[in-house]
């Protein structure tokens, strides 16, 4: 900032009365603002107002699971691998560790007079939307399918990402895709999402809810129609719903050129001046595009908006700068300790690992795994993702000199004096040629790892090798994975480990019989091979649990452009599946046992607790993850619901005590003749147990 070059009403109005709140100074800048100034700061690449002390800015900026595509950072597991972990506390301690890097590099940058993409402070992350169908090439960036555990998960990172000084921001968290955005990709700028009421409440908008009741900065509407509305227009969804229902006060960002997509591909408004009027008619504060720069001053000569509400999006923007402290003179910015060191260092790199360990989710192990390092001389690594950088990162993601793939975990953790050879073994056309089954048959045992990358799943655009815009329409392995380990299977009977990389369910069913164990790895970032290789050789056991369900088949499912709620996730689906929500073996075992159990009658504003006593019975320590589901009284509910879970680490042979807390308001739900939140009387079923299927501990009660 060039603060040496102001007149003196200028620098009093940036630099005096530290304690002054965000809120006032906004007014202040406001008012000092030209309604051109004000106009140019409406776009994600606001430039410099150099009279007034305020640098350029460019708001553009991704943390999905580490700062991402601004060089050198700590890459952690991929959002849907740590929404597996089921630990929120973990996912806030992460998100924590993303924005001390992110200021780290933003006082480096700054300090070298770079304003650059990618290298602020505000973040277009946590993504809640719902994962309710397997084919969405994005489900990766979700926390799943659970509206519960989406609202845990994502409140966890927006609380760790902001921080809890009561002044300042530490970076700025956006919650996105606001609302019903879950695919097709190839369509997204033009596809109309219809969803009833219901749905909309009950799952679709939970999560969002419960971020800005966390105090989220920033909402970002989403590129789809929801029932014939663009997201970006819709005053029920921006101005009814997100700021007079919920009191909203942070500002709303478009998806990155949304606006566009109402004029050209929706044409529900036919100009850019009239689309820009609606946006900001509707509540949208900052344009990730241009229209807003270009177009608004022409809607105010038109008569279509006025300067007031100009001021009106500006504010919540100027704000968000201010509590990010960034009209603070030099010296005196918040976080301004934070360097070179506070950059993937020893610490975020042990979170990385430690988050890796708690993603992987064990779905089959015929005692083979832990390995025994007494018996165990040779392993062959194989398989197409056995090496590959891009079955770490997942997309969104940053860069790290220190990715360690699953070949090379493995062989650090094996040692010197164990003959570890990599093989590729196929690639994923080729069903006819392998490689590496000689090697497999000479080997004590043999790691396969296969599945997907962000090549063929992903963002339209990003997953270039896909043929379907980012999307899936099947759950099935390319074959030449099947035809490989097959060929594996049918050279020895000495063990096979199957290692599954993706960011959502595919057909376990069919490698089943050709693997001894299967572990699903997700993209667990950059300690993603020391993970792996802890898991394998019993250094922890395996604790991941699946935030999403595996169906046996799409075919078990409605078409994937149907929104409605009716078949999808485990809340709803009727049918069986091949892996449950909430499933996840470990190598040790535990059991559950009632050690409070709830009242037999509750009302509106009370809170149930239980306690449910935790036993490892086998041989190693390990992590259980408790979880708790509740089943309604009445027709068109839920067929069960996650209200509240506990991950715990118990000894061998030892016992610890799992509290469980659910709040009856939570239990809620939408009353379609009044529209408001209801608690409808009636009998209540609380079922406890390991994943959504499996549920042993059972207790009713009422309602009145």
């Amino acid at each position: 900032m060039r603060t040496r070059y102001l007149v003196p009403f200028c620098f009093l109005l940036l630099t005096s009365a530290q304690a002054r709140q965000a809120p006032g100074r906004a007014e202040e800048l406001l008012r000092a603002m030209t309604l051109e100034e004000k106009i140019s700061q409406l776009g994600y690449n606001s430039p410099a107002i150099d009279r007034l002390g305020i640098s350029s800015y460019v708001w553009w900026n991704e943390g999905l699971h580490g700062v991402a595509r601004a060089g050198d950072a700590t890459v952690f597991p991929q959002a849907i691998g740590l929404a597996a972990t089921f630990n929120p506390e973990l996912v806030r301690e992460l998100s924590d560790a993303i924005s001390t890097e992110a200021r780290a590099k933003y006082n480096l940058a700054t300090a070298a007079g770079t304003r650059t993409q990618y290298l602020g402070l505000t973040f277009w992350a946590p993504n809640v939307n719902i994962d309710r169908d397997p084919r969405w090439g994005r489900g990766q960036e979700t926390y799943g399918e659970d509206p519960f555990l989406t609202a845990a998960m994502g409140t966890a990172f927006v609380t760790g990402l902001q921080g809890n000084d009561p002044r300042w921001l530490k970076a700025a968290a956006c919650a996105k895709h606001f609302a019903v955005h879950s695919g097709p990709e190839a369509v997204r700028h033009e596809f109309n999402a219809v969803v009833g009421t219901r749905d909309l409440r009950e799952t679709y908008l939970y999560a969002f809810h419960a971020l800005v009741g966390a105090g989220v900065e920033a909402v970002m509407c989403a590129y789809n129609r929801l029932n014939g509305e663009p997201c970006c227009t819709n005053a029920t969804l921006l101005r009814d719903i997100l700021r007079s229902e919920w009191g909203f006060r942070g500002h709303v960002v478009t998806d990155c050129w949304a606006l566009d997509d109402i004029w050209l591909r929706h044409k529900t408004i036919p100009t850019r001046v009239e689309v820009a009027a609606a946006a900001i008619r509707a509540g949208v504060d900052l344009d990730c595009a241009d229209i807003l720069q270009e177009d608004v001053a022409a809607a105010i000569a038109g008569g279509l908006l006025t300067p007031a509400s100009i001021d009106n999006a500006l504010r919540p923007l100027l704000s968000t700068r201010l509590k990010l402290g960034m009209f603070e003179p030099e010296g005196s910015q918040p976080f301004r300790s934070y360097g070179r060191d506070s950059i993937r260092n020893a610490g975020h790199t042990a979170l990385a690992r430690t988050a890796a360990e708690e993603s992987i989710v064990l779905l089959k192990n015929s005692g083979v795994l832990p390995l025994s390092r007494d018996s165990v001389r040779s392993i062959l690594v194989t398989g197409p993702n056995a090496a590959s950088i891009d079955a770490l990162m997942g997309n969104y993601h940053g860069v790290s000199g220190e990715m360690v793939t699953f070949v090379e975990g493995i062989s650090r953790a094996a040692g010197p004096a164990v003959a570890v050879q990599y093989d590729q073994g196929c690639d994923n056309s080729d069903t006819v040629h392998f490689g590496g089954i000689w090697v497999s048959e000479n080997s004590d045992v043999t790691v396969a790892v296969v599945g997907l990358t962000p090549l063929v799943e992903g963002e339209e655009g990003d997953a270039f090798l896909s043929g379907t815009g980012g999307d899936r329409t099947t759950l099935a392995f390319p074959p030449s994975q099947l035809a490989f380990l097959k060929k594996l299977r049918a050279a020895h009977t000495h063990p096979i480990i199957v290692v599954v990389t993706g960011g959502g369910a595919l057909d376990i069913r069919s490698i089943e019989p050709y693997a001894d164990a299967i572990l699903f790895a997700w993209y667990p970032g950059e300690q993603g091979g020391n993970a792996l290789a802890d898991i394998l050789f019993g250094v922890v056991a395996p604790s991941g649990r699946l935030p999403v369900t595996f169906y046996r088949s799409v075919e078990d499912i409605p078409p994937y452009a149907d929104y409605a709620m009716k078949e999808r996730t485990y809340r709803y689906h009727t049918g069986p599946v091949a892996y449950p929500f909430g499933y996840g073996l470990s190598t040790t075992q535990f059991d559950e046992s009632w050690r409070e159990k709830p009242r037999t009658e509750y009302q509106y504003g009370d809170t149930m607790r239980v306690s449910v006593t935790v036993e490892n019975t086998g041989l190693r320590d390990g992590d259980e993850v408790v979880q708790a589901y509740v089943e309604y009284p009445g027709r068109e509910r839920p067929l069960r619901e996650l209200k509240a879970f506990r991950r715990v680490t118990v000894a061998h042979g030892s016992s610890v005590v799992a509290t469980l807390a659910i709040p009856l308001d939570d239990l809620r739900k939408w009353d379609m003749n009044t529209s408001t939140w209801r608690l409808y009387p009636g009998t209540y079923r609380l079922r406890i147990g390991k994943n959504s299927a499996e549920l042993p501990l059972e207790a009713e009660w009422t309602v009145r």
